[in-house]
């Protein structure tokens, strides 16, 4: 009888050993375990990740905007430059300073340091075309005389 009073009432088959890993509540009082919804919550995951690499996406096509935008302006800089470089001079240019390309009855281009208020009734070219300043790098900085500038875009090029 000493034996039967330490004997454990309680059914082993009917006791978890780790309780707080089964996937329900093991108690009366126990919080409620409800399973999740995989399709729910792959279909929020997935319109998450969408939203955010869209985003992303976005950024990056404005940042290669920006990009494509400051290439084309450098091209257009050095095709100026070249122009500006094949003009008729007769002197060599400063850095900062400021010019004026002018164009000749013959079509050449000339790059003069007189501006076209300065030239008075002595005017002897065609047209003024463009206020130039030289640059660090050897590119011009070009003020174009919109007038000049439009009378020169043929149909074809407008």
């Amino acid at each position: 009888m000493a034996e039967e009073a330490f004997l454990n009432p309680i059914n082993k088959d009917k006791v978890a050993e780790n309780p707080g890993l089964l996937p329900y509540a093991h108690t009366a009082g126990g919080a409620v375990i409800r399973p999740e919804d995989m399709g729910k919550t792959k279909g929020r995951s997935i319109t998450a990740m969408r939203q955010q690499t869209d985003r992303q996406m976005n950024q990056l096509y404005e940042q290669m905007e920006v990009l494509a935008r400051q290439a084309k302006l450098l091209a257009q800089r050095k095709e100026i430059s070249e122009r500006i470089y094949d003009a008729a001079m007769g002197f060599e240019p400063i850095i900062n300073e400021t010019y004026y390309m002018y164009e000749r009855d013959t079509g050449e281009d000339l790059l003069s340091l007189v501006a076209p208020n300065e030239w008075g009734r002595s005017f002897k070219y065609s047209r003024y075309l463009a206020k130039c300043l030289l640059l660090a790098d050897h590119t011009w900085d070009v003020d174009y005389n919109e007038e000049a500038y439009k009378s020169t875009l043929t149909p074809e090029n407008d």
